[in-house]
């Protein structure tokens, strides 16, 4: 017996395949998240990912490119942008097709963020890379934890807010800080799923789906458009998605990629996770019941079989 099908069958089967593909259904060639717009910004994916902490620049690249992602956030102190044989990590990366969003990783106090803020827009102003009119604003609280400093990263963000910056804050889950930091100018508040590198994902989903609400809300002062990114604590694709079902509208990450078995899929695996999380979130998921719903009517069941 032959393994093909006959032309007919074949012809049916196509056409079938035709009238339910994404084209047909969704008016486009595939579906694809809406860009999301970050103050003067638009992200094309919805995906932001670090460039530390892999194993060399050509690994860092290929998980880039893997990940799909168009804007990378990269920290700006001088030892994490050159390795030990003086390479810096820019010129491995397509600085044509890529954003940069310098970040402030490493300080501690409002004035060490303000000052290493002002030198990453210096740097990309000579690159003549637009990421030079915002920054990821990090003001830590100590070593041990990563989680910020919320007293240090208000002051740090009114700063530079007066400075011209699009300031995109990290938080904790707290919702009144995130509350507070919007109302201090943040361009987005971007709350820690989790400690920095933790790989333990969204620890407190709850306060995740308050701090979204208070931000997003009219009925609280909020608006719907004002971008809530899930920042740090990433360890699997999982994560992701979850950040997203939850109404976040993008997540950053590094650790999550850098420290993979396999960067360069895991990359992958979380750009197809974004996307599942970001259409289940759209598309409006069931409402949970106790108990179990047919998926059958009841009526027009047999009670009796013939001959039985």
């Amino acid at each position: 017996m032959s393994d093909s099908f006959p032309d007919k069958n074949q012809a049916n089967i196509n056409e079938r395949a035709s009238a339910t593909s994404p084209k047909s259904i969704s008016g486009e060639s595939h579906f694809t998240p809406t860009p999301l717009q970050v103050g003067s910004f638009l992200l094309r994916s919805r995906l932001v990912v670090g460039t530390g902490k892999y194993k060399d620049f050509e690994q860092m690249r290929l998980a880039t490119a893997a990940s799909r992602a168009d804007v990378i956030t990269v920290a700006v102190r001088r030892e994490r942008l050159y390795d030990k044989e003086g390479r810096s990590l820019l010129d491995a990366l397509p600085l044509d097709q890529l954003t940069i969003l310098p970040n402030t990783a490493g300080c501690f106090n409002a004035a060490d963020a303000v000052r290493v803020a002002r030198l990453g827009r210096e740097l990309l102003e000579q690159l003549g890379n637009a990421g030079q009119r915002w920054v990821k604003l990090e003001v830590l609280g100590d070593k041990a934890t990563l989680l910020p400093d919320p007293v240090g990263t208000i002051e740090a963000c009114a700063e530079l807010v007066k400075d011209g910056f699009e300031v995109l804050c990290y938080s904790s889950d707290d919702p009144i800080a995130a509350v507070r930091l919007r109302d201090a100018g943040a361009t987005s508040v971007m709350p820690a799923g989790s400690p920095i590198g933790s790989g333990r994902g969204i620890a407190n989903r709850e306060a995740i789906l308050i701090l979204i609400d208070l931000l997003k809300n009219p009925a609280h002062g909020g608006n719907p458009n004002y971008p809530v990114i899930v920042d740090a604590g990433v360890g699997t694709p999982s994560d992701v998605t979850l950040a997203m079902e939850l109404g976040a509208d993008g997540v950053l990450l590094n650790t999550g990629i850098a420290h993979a078995t396999d960067p360069i899929h895991m990359a992958h695996a979380m750009h197809l996770a974004l996307e599942a999380g970001y259409f289940g979130y759209k598309s409006g998921r069931i409402a949970r019941k106790l108990l179990g719903t047919a998926s059958s009517p009841w009526s027009g069941t047999f009670t009796h079989i013939p001959g039985e």
